[in-house]
């Protein structure tokens, strides 16, 4: 089993979803084929993957996008004009990541 550590770029690997799965919320079949960078790793098992939003389905990819676009509005209105002033292009612009924590047995190098 490799060792990931943060920056590698791997994939979630395609499998059944196993009882085992749901009972620990460790596999959800969305996740298969997510490819992306290891954000975090706590311990040996649990892996944060940071998504490359090209790699999501359709519809998750949609939402995300609509979630990125509700937290962006929301920002604008609860910002005032002083401090919009004082953050660049990029800031006012932010993305959100999409983070999944994923069993490293569950990942391969991308």
């Amino acid at each position: 089993m490799p060792s990931w550590k943060e920056g590698d770029r791997v994939a979630v690997i395609t499998r059944a979803v196993t009882e085992e799965d749901r009972k620990k919320n460790r596999y959800y079949s969305h996740m298969a084929g997510l490819v992306g960078v290891v954000q975090n790793v706590y311990g040996e098992s649990e892996i944060a993957v940071r998504v490359d939003p090209e790699s999501m389905p359709k519809i998750s990819a949609e939402v995300h996008k609509a979630a990125n676009q509700r937290m962006r509005d929301r920002f604008q209105k609860d910002t005032s004009e002083e401090q919009k002033r004082q953050l660049s292009k990029e800031e006012m612009e932010f993305k959100a990541n999409f983070v999944v924590l994923v069993q490293s047995s569950d990942l391969v190098a991308a």
